[in-house]
């Protein structure tokens, strides 16, 4: 008998990893519902595009049988990557060198919401769900929501992203401060609201490095950009510095004094952002993490291993975390749940733990004088 037999089973969160571990243990019978804070799938903006890796994202989506769905919808094209200096010069250029890695393709979060969302029975999303408390009940746990309802489960997947309000019911354990804040910005119809940015993109990746700085942009199928300053700054830096984000002219007098040195082509983005700036300071779990398996609650991507994104390893984990999840709980090789939870806590801390070194390592370098060697390191 595998674990999930006869049992009800709450995923709290339903982003990619949420919905991926929904999708797998459906196929397998599994009793299922997915709570999510969110009104409905379009109440908040989908950020910068995704990179699904042949290991992990696509793992989970092929074992999922939604690659055709993925094809049909991933961007071709939108991987292709230009590094420039902060001039403006041009140092690596996979379009103009015939590069392309196919073992990386593009797509953008809203249609790979689309995929998973459709992929399920109707009703496995519960929206307007915002989780609050839970306490033990017999042999699982009574879920309150901010909604007034409450649900029994029998078994509790955190998968409530890098805020997660369930991890504390797993460990104590926190994540520090990785030394870097990031800020958010979006162009909406960028061909014509930032013409230069848009012509340099070609409808793929930009990373920018100069002075010890960062600056990512990616270009959406909808014909928008996302961007990404990054910088060093103290953790208590966007609560300090006296910034309203939500003020596009003090953003730009900002971006300006903080990147001097920096063409003015860099000054379109944030002339031209369509909406709040949202400032990210990046943390990182501890790659020694480690806690005791409980019998009826774990816990899948940025809720168990939150790390900086400049390595872009976020999505793909929380899909293979799913991935593998699933095959643990649908296993007949485990005695219980608790075995079979503890089975995939333990892989999962081990592959969590050497990416997160390697990230840690990409974040420091990304931020460094030597940011654009290191950068031509990885691609040669």
């Amino acid at each position: 008998m595998n674990a999930i037999q006869n049992k009800k089973i709450a995923i709290v969160g339903a982003g990619p990893g949420g919905l991926t571990l929904a999708r797998l243990l459906q196929m397998n019978g599994a009793d299922i519902k997915v709570y999510e804070r969110d009104i409905d799938k379009d109440a908040r903006a989908k950020g910068a595009t995704l990179d699904l890796h042949e290991e992990s994202g696509l793992a989970a989506l092929r074992e999922a049988g939604l690659m055709e769905a993925f094809m049909a919808n991933y961007r071709p094209g939108a991987d292709q990557m230009r590094v420039v200096d902060l001039h403006v010069n041009i140092i690596h250029d996979d379009s103009a060198n015939g590069q392309t890695d196919r073992s990386r393709p593009e797509i953008d979060r809203g249609p790979l919401q689309k995929i998973l969302l459709e992929s399920l029975q109707p009703g496995t999303v519960v929206w307007d769900s915002q989780f609050l408390t839970m306490a033990p009940h017999n042999d699982g746990w009574k879920l309150n929501f901010k909604n007034g309802t409450t649900v029994i489960a029998d078994l509790v997947i955190a998968a409530d992203g890098a805020n997660s309000k369930l991890r504390p019911y797993i460990t104590p354990i926190k994540p520090f401060y990785a030394g870097i804040t990031a800020i958010e910005g979006a162009v909406y119809n960028s061909a014509t609201q930032s013409p230069k940015i848009h012509k340099l993109l070609n409808g793929g990746k930009i990373f920018a490095m100069g002075n010890e700085q960062s600056l990512i942009v990616s270009s959406k199928g909808d014909g928008s950009l996302v961007f990404y300053p990054g910088f060093k700054k103290d953790e208590n830096w966007v609560r300090e510095c006296g910034i309203d984000f939500t003020d596009k002219a003090q953003v730009l007098a900002w971006f300006k004094q903080e990147y001097i040195g920096w063409d003015t082509i860099w000054l379109e983005l944030f002339e031209n952002a369509t909406s709040a700036f949202i400032p990210r300071p990046q943390y990182c779990m501890p790659p020694d993490q480690t806690w005791e398996p409980l019998p009826n609650l774990t816990m899948l991507g940025d809720a168990a291993h939150l790390m900086p994104p400049y390595a872009g390893e976020g999505v793909n984990m929380a899909m293979l975390d799913a991935l593998k999840l699933s095959r643990c709980l649908i296993s007949e090789d485990y005695p219980d749940a608790k075995a079979a939870i503890a089975a995939y806590e333990k892989q999962m801390r081990a592959r969590a733990s050497e990416t997160a070194r390697d990230t840690l390592e990409s974040t420091a370098a990304l931020h460094s004088s030597e940011a654009i060697t290191f950068l031509m390191s990885v691609f040669n």
